[in-house]
C-alpha cells in the first residue's frame, strides 16, 4: 500500500496526460470509438510511462490541481497539433466541394457527428485508412510516451505560454495547415476554374445555350474525373502530410522543453 501511494501522485498526473491526448488526438477521439477503449487504454499506457517518470519529485499541495491542469493541457497541445494536420484533406475536400457545387449537400460525418462536405468526408475516410496503413497510429502512441522524455512532470509550461511562443506556434501550425490544405485542393480547383471560363465563353458566343443546366453536369463530371486521376498519388502526398504532422508535434515538445528565462 505504501509503494502504491507513492506512485499515486505520478500516475494521475501521468494518467491525465495521456486521457487529454485522447480526447482531442485523431483516431482515437472518433466517436465510434468507445470511451472504455480509451480509458484502459489510457490506463495501460500510464503503467507503461511511470518509468520514464517515477524518479520526477511531485508534492502533492495546494499547487497540485494546477500541476493536473498542466498536464491536461500538455496533452490537449499535443493532440491538437496532431488534428490539424489531420484535417487538411478535409478541408482540401471542402474547397473541391464548393467548386463542383456538392457544397449545398453537406452530409453527417459518423466520426465526429458535424456535417462535412461530401468530398472532404471522402478525403478524411481515406485519410484515416491511410494513416492506419503506415502504422501512424502506433507513432501517435509512441509521440506521447516519448513526451516525458522532452517535457518532465516538473516542467515549466505556463512560463512558456505566458512568453507566448506556445501560441504563436499553434497559430503557425494551423496556418501551415491551412496552407496546405490549398495546396491540395489547387489542382482540382484550377481545373474546374478553366471550366467556368469556358462556360463563360460558351454562354458568351452562344446564348442559346442554357450554361446553368449545363454547366453543373459538366463541373461534376470534370471534378470527379480530375479527383480520381490523382487517387493514385495520394499515398506519397499522405505520407509527407503525416511526416510534417509528426514533424510539428516534435517541434511543440522541443519548444515546451526549452527551460524559462
Amino acid at each position: 500500500m505504501e509503494q502504491i501511494l507513492l506512485y499515486m501522485p505520478n500516475a494521475m498526473l501521468v494518467f491525465c496526460r495521456i486521457t487529454s491526448f485522447f480526447i482531442v488526438a485523431p483516431v482515437f477521439t472518433a466517436r465510434n470509438v468507445p470511451a472504455t477503449f480509451k480509458l484502459g487504454l489510457s490506463f495501460f499506457l500510464t503503467l507503461m510511462a511511470l518509468a520514464a517518470v517515477e524518479d520526477t519529485p511531485v508534492v502533492i499541495d495546494g499547487m497540485y490541481i494546477l500541476t493536473i491542469l498542466r498536464e491536461i493541457l500538455i496533452g490537449v497541445l499535443l493532440g491538437l497539433i496532431a488534428y490539424f494536420f489531420f484535417v487538411v484533406a478535409q478541408m482540401a475536400g471542402a474547397f473541391i466541394d464548393l467548386q463542383i457545387g456538392f457544397a449545398i449537400a453537406n452530409v453527417i460525418d459518423p466520426m465526429t457527428g458535424m456535417q462535412s462536405p461530401m468530398i472532404g468526408n471522402f478525403k478524411y475516410f481515406l485519410s484515416i485508412l491511410l494513416f492506419l496503413s503506415m502504422d501512424g497510429h502506433h507513432l501517435l502512441l509512441r509521440a506521447i510516451i516519448d513526451s516525458y522524455r522532452w517535457v518532465p512532470l516538473n516542467n515549466e509550461l505556463f512560463a512558456q505560454i505566458y512568453s507566448g511562443d506556445v501560441s504563436n506556434f499553434v497559430i503557425q501550425s494551423f496556418v501551415t495547415a491551412f496552407a496546405l490544405a490549398l495546396q491540395m485542393a489547387a489542382p482540382i480547383v484550377a481545373s474546374l476554374f478553366l471550366v467556368d471560363v469556358g462556360l463563360g465563353l460558351l454562354a458568351r458566343s452562344a446564348p442559346q445555350f442554357n450554361i446553368f443546366v449545363i454547366g453543373i453536369p459538366v463541373k461534376i463530371l470534370i471534378g470527379l474525373v480530375m479527383l480520381f486521376l490523382f487517387i493514385p498519388g495520394l499515398w506519397n502526398l499522405f505520407a509527407e502530410l503525416f511526416q510534417t504532422l509528426f514533424e510539428h508535434m516534435e517541434k511543440l515538445l522541443e519548444l515546451l522543453a526549452v527551460p524559462s528565462a
